[in-house]
């Protein structure tokens, strides 16, 4: 399923806290009010927001946010 399928597919709430938190990343991937991790075993950051998952990579050198998948927590890290 495409990116935009997926958030397509979510209740209006659930799609609006996912894009405030990206949001709230891109204007500043370290505050600390955003649950980010960087992910072990692979590269990448993920970004929680409640039961979803925003799975991404970043490149400080050209101030870049690739989004990767946004998933539910049992499925992203399939």
């Amino acid at each position: 399923m495409l990116l935009n399928d997926k958030l397509k597919s979510l209740s209006v709430a659930t799609r609006n806290r996912i894009a405030g938190s990206i949001s709230m990343l891109g204007y500043n991937p370290d505050d600390k009010r955003l649950d980010v991790k960087k992910l072990s075993g692979r590269e990448g950051y993920r970004l929680r927001v409640g039961q979803w998952r925003v799975i991404y990579d970043r490149d400080d050198h050209i101030k870049v946010i690739a989004i990767e998948k946004i998933a539910a927590r049992g499925d992203v890290y399939k």
